[in-house]
């Protein structure tokens, strides 16, 4: 039987590594976008899995590119059975929101949630034509948001704005693809171990270290590829615009 295919967009490392190396492990062909130009070490420990892949050196932010991203997914595979909406960024530099840019705030917004919108727009209507034509196949949709989508961060407003804005695109897609039995869900995760969070590892070692979550650890990247591989699985199809916080139980209000 041929396997399962699935789109990671910003699957070259950190978060989306994690993911990737998961869906290699649970039986799809996985195919990274991502703006870096090497991913080949990615790529081979994909393919270590048994999984067939492709890269795609793509800016979601173009349309022209999300279309790209499409077309040769379509070429290679013929089908794609999952989405998951990984690429994020946050602000290049740090800045209260009394001096805040615009240009910073567009630089996020469309990373982190235009970009991912309108992908899943395209993934989806293809997803329908190929629910149409194959019932019995599944097909799920996971965006990936952050703690951020409900924390206030002051320092990064833009940021926290991108992430709420992706739990709703999780609810609104949910409910309009529920018809066609394609489930989209909402990973949130806490503090993870990457790139993105290595300038303030120091901080929130000291945070962790106070009691800031109840499982006293960082998250890995890995910890978010076994959520993702649960819904890839179809373990969570009752779920639709469910959210899963993998967040070491940041999200508990404790006394």
């Amino acid at each position: 039987m041929n396997r399962p295919v699935a789109l990671v967009t910003g699957g070259a490392r950190g978060i989306g590594r994690g993911i990737a190396e998961n869906l290699a492990e649970n039986g799809f062909d996985v195919v990274i976008d991502d703006v870096h130009e090497n991913a080949q070490e990615t790529l081979s420990a994909l393919e270590k899995r048994g999984a067939k892949t492709l890269y795609l050196r793509a800016d979601i932010t173009s349309a022209e590119e999300r279309r790209r991203i499409i077309e040769e997914i379509k070429k290679t595979f013929g089908s794609l059975h999952l989405l998951v909406n990984n690429a994020g960024v946050a602000p290049l530099v740090r800045m209260d929101l009394l001096q805040a840019t615009e240009e910073s705030y567009d630089r996020v917004m469309n990373i982190n949630l235009k970009g991912p919108y309108f992908l899943t727009q395209l993934v989806a209507n293809w997803m329908i034509e190929q629910k149409a034509a194959h019932p019995d196949e599944m097909f799920r949709i996971v965006n990936i948001s952050s703690n951020s989508a409900y924390t206030s961060s002051p320092s990064r407003g833009e940021y926290c704005l991108s992430k709420a804005g992706v739990s709703m695109m999780t609810k609104l897609y949910a409910d309009r693809l529920a018809e066609y039995q394609i489930g989209v869900f909402e990973i949130r995760p806490g503090i993870i171990m990457t790139d993105m969070t290595s300038t303030v590892k120091a901080k929130y070692d000291k945070l962790i270290d106070g009691g800031l979550l109840p499982l006293k650890r960082w998250g890995q990247p890995e910890d978010i590829g076994r959520a993702v591989a649960a819904i890839a699985k179809g373990l969570l199809d009752y779920c639709t615009g469910e959210v899963i916080n993998v967040d070491g139980g940041f999200h508990l209000h404790r006394l």
